[in-house]
């Protein structure tokens, strides 16, 4: 009797942004928006993140409150990277900003389910 193999096509169990990704940070890309990059380390799971309903502009907009317009998704499959760039609800500096350089921007997307 021959072993079973695991078939490549079934669905994959659900794991938090935060398992997948290597690298996952944001910061100000000027005083009115942010950037969050994303940095996988390899094709698949790269792969795996870049098809993910989750990090689809739509749902990336749900998580910051914000317009699917208002999100621009570039993706880098040379490099296993996805970047996502939006607006600032405050203007950095301004009264009412609670971080400054941007550095905290990313944590609404660290326990999204890909």
């Amino acid at each position: 009797m021959v072993a079973s193999q695991p078939d490549e096509t079934m669905a994959q169990e659900p794991l938090p942004l935060s398992d997948l990704a290597n690298v996952i940070r944001s910061k100000n890309a000027g005083p009115l928006s942010f950037t969050v990059d994303l940095f996988f380390s390899d094709a698949n799971t790269y792969a795996r993140a870049a098809q993910s309903e989750a990090l689809q502009i739509s749902s990336v907009a749900a998580c910051f409150g914000l317009m699917a317009s208002q999100v621009r998704r570039f993706e880098l499959p040379h490099i296993f990277a996805i970047k996502l760039s939006m607006p600032r609800t405050v203007c950095a500096g301004n009264p009412g900003d609670g971080d400054l350089y941007g550095a905290q921007q990313h944590a609404p997307l660290l326990s999204l389910m890909l």
